[in-house]
């Protein structure tokens, strides 16, 4: 059996479980080999209902035989309630302020439920367990084929409606007992850091005694990914280097034209990076550079500094934005920035074409077709194109684009990247962009090919944002102090998870907060005598654009939106945001709802409003209230939730064995050690395994060229 040898081909499966494959990214015996269990179950810990005693935390495997929703009389809490059989007995599971478990749960579903049992009128239940699904067939053989005297770990896998745990279990036995692994780390480091071999590595991963079996195991994977990972990222940053891009020239008077044309003085952390900046495009070869800088510590202006140089050599640069809203204050930035020294802006999105200067109106921009703007960056009319996803698109041209730039790079995939970069004939200059801040050992990983310049200071005079959580009895406090803000003309931010609610949710009486239910709320009955604005992504251009303009404007006092507005919004008046439903949100992401307020010298506020009480949440929360930065949130963040896939193309989300790799800074550096000595070296031609495993990940990705 090779590695490459298709599941479908050795395996009978049925068309269900040929889509539940494909939809894991499970397609041939190596795809299957890498899926590795994201936790064990130890059976020896497994309790059945009929043993259990009061106050004990337990964890039992069970089918859902009823499911239901209601609202205390007294307190008025939503709960829902699951009662779960295992042959032994019956036991009801209960979950306080989480009605939506109700329709997550569906009956008939078997799953291990881990919480702690209380009484409950006389009877025994299961206090807002955990739970993860598990497959019928596992469910019956749970006590049967693994018994605490049999001992081995149980894994679960992620899995797919048709491909359960055990299914993939039971295909791994043979595929391991029949494929002959090949090794290709050098002999040298699996010595040197004591690490199994391949095979034994996976053997162990899958199939664990113990769990000294499956850390041993994680070592040795862990570290040949971030070992792959560094390898093939240094050796493309040395193939930058000694590559050509276009050289641009610098001089005093350019530096003080650009610096005159800043309305502010800029910090040391922005000289630096701005000379960072210069040193790169100036010396021949590609820029390729990562700007991190904290949410409201001044990244646009660096990169407007990078545009100008590039524009004022007669030549172009493109800012591709996440969201249209960025696009356009971007747009209205750059040409309120450099329209002084006559560099042409353009601004393109899927819905909206624009130019600065405007022929009518020289100081403001015009509406033009999308055809007409581009042709003029075809045929460079246009200095700096600005815009969303629709950069990308094969019908973009440049004449003679000099500087790619990417604001929230990690909100854009590597594919788009890349494509963003193949717009020449030669590579262009590179700068991406972040406000979310990368821990250590993911920036030494993920953007071991990127250079780093960090902008680590607040413009002068800004504030540190005062954050409260606020529990549901006193929102009336918080409103309270809310209105004398406003009726000191400041304004306020509110966000909610949701646009409006389904009727499943309306149905369940589900606490979600929705934009438009929220929007009805504080418009009738709690600030009724001031203007509120909606904002969600269903709204026309025309329509998002209007609303912007009257919030900038002061028109709107209180904005009621969705994420649409998480990053890149500026608006100094406003002072105070407010969060709904903040354990739907991530870290990053409410630390990005956060920077939107405090960008200027008045005092800001952050409020948040749980739904919820999980220990996780009240963690998380309290970390957010804590954090004194958006490094020492994205440490944590790291921490306690990872960090997505290691290759980057999906940055945050479910972390991978990769991922828990970055928790241990020892071994990211050592992975790098290595793999910087066979780049400098010019090593990895003796090792041929090494070079098409290198081979392998360089053509799943998009390279700069």
């Amino acid at each position: 059996m090779t590695l490459d040898a298709k599941l479908e081909e050795i395996f009978r499966v049925t068309p269900r479980q040929r889509l539940a494959l494909k939809k894991l990214g499970l397609l041939t015996v190596e795809n299957l080999l890498e899926h590795f269990p994201y936790k064990y179950e130890d059976p020896a810990n497994f309790k059945k209902i009929s043993d259990l005693l009061s106050g004990e935390r337990v964890r039992i495997a069970g089918r859902v035989t009823k499911v239901d929703f209601e609202k205390t009389w007294k307190r008025k809490i939503n709960i829902a309630k699951a009662t779960i059989e295992d042959g032994s007995g019956k036991l009801e599971a209960v979950w306080f302020r989480q009605p939506y478990i109700a329709k997550m749960l569906p009956e008939g579903s078997t799953a291990v439920f881990s919480g702690k049992i209380g009484i409950r009128s006389g009877k025994y239940y299961l206090a807002n367990p955990l739970y993860e699904f598990i497959s019928q067939g596992a469910f019956s053989d749970f006590f049967n084929t693994i018994t605490p005297r049999s001992s081995p770990l149980y894994p679960l896998y992620s899995t797919s409606a048709g491909i359960s745990s055990l299914w993939i279990q039971k295909h791994l036995e043979k595929i391991l007992a029949e494929t002959k692994v090949p090794e290709f780390l050098p002999d040298e480091i699996i010595k040197k850091y004591n690490l199994p071999e391949r095979q034994t590595a996976l053997r162990l991963i899958h199939f664990p005694k113990n769990l000294e079996h499956a850390e041993a195991a994680k070592k040795r994977l862990a570290f040949e990914k971030v070992f792959l990972l560094q390898l093939s990222r240094m050796k493309r940053k040395l193939e930058l280097k000694n590559s050509s891009g276009l050289k641009i020239k610098n001089n005093d008077e350019l530096k003080k034209e650009f610096l005159s044309l800043l309305p502010f003085k800029p910090t040391i952390s922005q000289i630096k990076a701005m000379e960072d900046v210069e040193r790169d495009l100036t010396s021949g070869n590609p820029m390729n550079r990562l700007l991190e800088g904290d949410v409201g510590s001044g990244k646009t202006a660096i990169a407007a500094y990078a545009a100008f140089l590039a524009a004022k050599n007669g030549a172009q640069a493109t800012y591709m934005a996440p969201t249209e809203i960025l696009a356009r204050q971007h747009f209205e930035n750059f040409f309120n920035l450099l329209g002084k020294s006559n560099i042409r802006v353009g601004l393109l999105t899927s819905s909206i074409s624009e130019k600065f200067p405007s022929k009518i109106n020289p100081k403001m921009p015009t509406h033009v077709s999308k055809s007409q703007l581009l042709k003029w960056a075809k045929e460079m009319e246009i200095h700096i194109l600005i815009g969303t996803h629709s950069l990308i698109e094969k019908k973009v041209e440049f004449k003679n684009l000099a500087l790619a730039m990417v604001d929230e790079q990690h909100r854009f995939g590597v594919n788009q990247r890349g494509r963003l970069l193949r717009k020449n004939s030669f590579i262009p200059h590179f700068l991406s962009m972040s406000a979310t801040p990368i821990p250590r050992t993911l920036a030494l990983s993920i953007y071991a090919d990127l250079d780093i310049s960090l902008i680590s200071e607040l413009p002068p005079g800004r504030k540190q944002i005062e954050t409260k959580i606020v529990p549901p009895k006193e929102r009336h406090i918080a409103y309270s102090f809310i209105r004398q803000r406003l009726n000191d003309d400041e304004q306020v931010f509110v966000i909610c998870p949701r646009i409006q609610k389904s009727d499943k949710e309306t149905m369940l009486k589900m606490e979600m907060k929705s934009v438009k239910e929220e929007y009805e709320k504080l418009k009738k009955s709690v600030f009724p005598e001031f203007e509120i604005g909606i904002m969600h992504g269903k709204l026309g251009p025309k329509e998002k654009e209007e609303t912007m303009r009257s919030f900038r404007d002061g028109k709107i006092k209180i904005l009621v939106s969705t994420s649409v507005i998480e990053v890149g919004v500026d608006v100094p008046n406003a002072t105070v945001m407010m969060i709904e439903g903040a354990e739907r949100f991530g870290l990053a992401q409410m630390h990005q709802f956060r920077g939107r307020v405090g960008r200027s010298e008045k005092q800001s506020y952050c409020f948040i409003f749980p739904n919820s009480y999980s220990e996780n949440s009240r963690q998380r929360l309290k970390a957010l209230k804590e954090a004194k930065s958006g490094f020492e949130l994205a440490e944590y963040d790291l921490e306690f939730r990872g960090a997505g896939e290691l290759t980057g193309k999906n940055q945050w989300g479910v972390s991978d064995i990769g991922m828990d790799a970055l928790k241990n800074l020892k071994m990211v550096e050592a992975a790098r050690t290595e793999a910087k000595m066979v780049v400098e070296k010019n090593l990895l031609a003796k090792f041929p395994l090494l070079q098409e495993k290198i081979q392998k990940i360089e053509s799943s990705e998009i390279h700069f060229e």
